[in-house]
């Protein structure tokens, strides 16, 4: 047959999703979850399968029971088919077997692709149920509920769902917006004040790499953020989700084909301390020691002045963040330092590191020099020493 000329088509997909602010989601006389259903179908009846984080509901008490008598009052628009409850926590990434719950309670339901999945939870069960709900009938329509300040701020608004295997944190993964995502502040006042730091990480973290101004405010505020200041929360949340999901819509590259992603600056390192303490770190409590890592690894390098370095540090111990590496035993260096080649097959192609060359303003390199880099960790090493970790409320 090589004398046919191939076939060649080209088509554009375009994704719309919305992120919503509100309180109390599941109050009876709060209309935002009904609407959202019945926003997508005016006939009503709407089957919906609720994944719920156990972490979240033990706070949270009434959760489930709000759930139901919400959807009972609102029968005509959701048809509630059942409420699985899953241990939140990275390692609920690690069991398959809670993805097989999931797609057990899909299909027991008999859920469709017009059907809802809704998870509510951290970072962490928002990505294994988002990737359990892309892989069956290849996309059940999910919308995200998610209840801890990185998943508000970061995590939750993308467009990425995923799992952990061979060892490896997002192994397994898809790209799929999910139709809407909804930040429920009240969510937050119960979270254990590890949590509550973590995820503004993630805000510095855009901030570094996008807005000098945001930066300020949260140099500005970093004593009011540690002190659960809640006005000072709810607008780095909003600008910090309002950032990610511009990056998205409008950064050319919104199911990272190519091996730029400023958005993972610092997470090289993040990635593999999660892995190496057995998830004992926090991704946010990761973030930051990887970004202060990088930091230093760009000072030295030319890239910013210690002026800078050190402003930026301070910010991150203002916040409440510990950045000793936790480097337990002979071996570890040399196995954090794998991490760079580790994030390179994840990223696929070309080695692209994000560093800042100022506050605000990315520096992408392609090269690390591991002996640099080694004196990197040796200086953030000598420089924080190691402290108890925040005590779990």
């Amino acid at each position: 047959m090589s004398h046919y000329r191939p076939i060649e088509q080209s088509f554009k997909v375009s994704y719309e999703y919305k992120l919503y602010f509100t309180e109390y989601i599941f109050g009876l006389d709060n209309p935002l979850f009904q609407e959202i259903i019945n926003g997508y179908n005016k006939k009503g009846d709407v089957k919906v399968l609720f994944v719920i984080d156990s972490g979240v509901l033990a706070c949270h008490p009434n959760l489930s029971d709000d759930v139901r008598s919400y959807c009972t009052k609102n029968r005509s628009v959701i048809r509630l088919t059942e409420q699985i409850v899953i241990a939140g926590g990275e390692q609920c990434k690690n069991d398959y077997g809670n993805v097989g719950r999931i797609l057990n309670a899909v299909n027991e339901n008999r859920i469709c692709r017009h059907s809802f999945v809704v998870a509510i939870g951290g970072g962490a069960i928002i990505d294994m149920v988002g990737y359990a709900a892309a892989i069956a009938h290849r996309g059940v329509k999910l919308i995200r509920i998610p209840t801890t300040v990185l998943s508000q701020n970061d995590s939750a608004v993308g467009v990425k769902n995923s799992f952990n295997i061979f060892g490896k944190k997002n192994f397994l993964g898809t790209f799929a917006p999910a139709y809407s995502i909804i930040n429920d502040s009240n969510f937050l006042t119960t979270l254990e004040q590890r949590d509550w730091i973590s995820g503004i990480a993630e805000a510095v973290k855009v901030a570094l790499i996008k807005d000098v101004v945001f930066f300020n405010f949260i140099e500005e505020n970093g004593t009011l953020l540690q002190a659960r200041n809640m006005e000072c929360m709810e607008y780095l949340i909003y600008r910090c989700a309002e950032m990610h999901m511009e990056h998205i819509a409008q950064g050319g590259d919104p199911f990272e084909s190519g091996s730029s992603r400023p958005l993972d600056f610092g997470h090289w390192a993040a990635h593999k301390l999660e892995f190496m303490t057995n998830y004992q770190l926090r991704h946010g409590e990761a973030v930051a020691i990887g970004m202060a890592l990088d930091l230093v690894y760009a000072h030295f390098i030319g890239l910013i002045n210690m002026e800078t370095l050190n402003r930026i540090l301070k910010v991150l111990e203002q916040i409440g963040f510990n950045l000793h590496i936790p480097l337990q035993k002979d071996g570890d260096l040399n196995e954090l330092l794998n991490g760079i080649q580790e994030f390179r097959e994840h990223l696929g192609g070309e080695l692209t590191i994000t560093l800042i060359s100022k506050i605000g303003a990315k520096h992408d390199v392609h090269e690390i020099d591991t002996s640099t880099m080694e004196r990197a960790i040796v200086w953030l090493n000598e420089t924080y020493k190691p402290k108890e970790s925040n005590t779990i409320c």
